[in-house]
């Protein structure tokens, strides 16, 4: 049986390897934050961090993520503890998670979770990324453009930016 590390934890799977990830989280695992957009890596609402870097868990084998660590949007506060030293609190939310709240982004949230995932991999490679900077990372920089059909993408920038300023320690 795989064995997957999701959030921090060591978990057995009954899936045979080639299954994609997205169903492994969702169906066997119970981890719903990842969503089921379009099931062709177009569109980002699958998105998960593997080994700090952004994959679309609807094309992703669990057989390819041997001994990789994978974070959902569930798992960013306790990554957010890590990288920092911090005491694990169940109660404080990573501050892409924070920023998300505080600035109202999700309409529909079908997306949200993936932009989210995104945004924490745009900001721990730049720390204080421009327009030009948080556009690209949600347009050009994986497989796909992160696609959003509510259209918040103007309050997508405003919670990218308070993030970095909160993961600064600015806000």
């Amino acid at each position: 049986m795989p064995k997957l590390t999701v959030n921090g934890q060591s978990r057995e799977v009954k899936a045979s390897p080639d299954t994609p990830l997205l169903y492994v989280l969702r169906g066997e695992l119970e981890v719903m934050t990842p969503k089921f957009g379009c099931g062709l890596a177009q569109c980002g609402a699958c998105s998960v961090l593997v080994d700090g870097e952004e994959m679309r868990a609807c094309i992703t084998p669990i057989g390819s993520l041997d001994g990789k660590e994978v974070t959902t949007v569930d798992g960013l506060p306790a990554r957010w503890s890590k990288q920092k030293g911090l005491a694990h609190n169940p109660d404080r939310l990573h501050p892409v998670q924070q920023a998300w709240v505080d600035e109202q982004v999700p309409q529909c949230g079908i997306c949200q979770f993936g932009m989210m995932i995104k945004v924490t991999e745009l900001l721990e490679h730049n720390p204080k990324p421009s327009d030009a900077d948080i556009k690209a990372a949600l347009t050009t920089s994986g497989p796909s453009p992160h696609l959003c059909r509510c259209a918040s993408y103007a309050a997508i920038l405003d919670g990218a930016h308070r993030a970095a300023k909160l993961m600064a320690g600015e806000a």
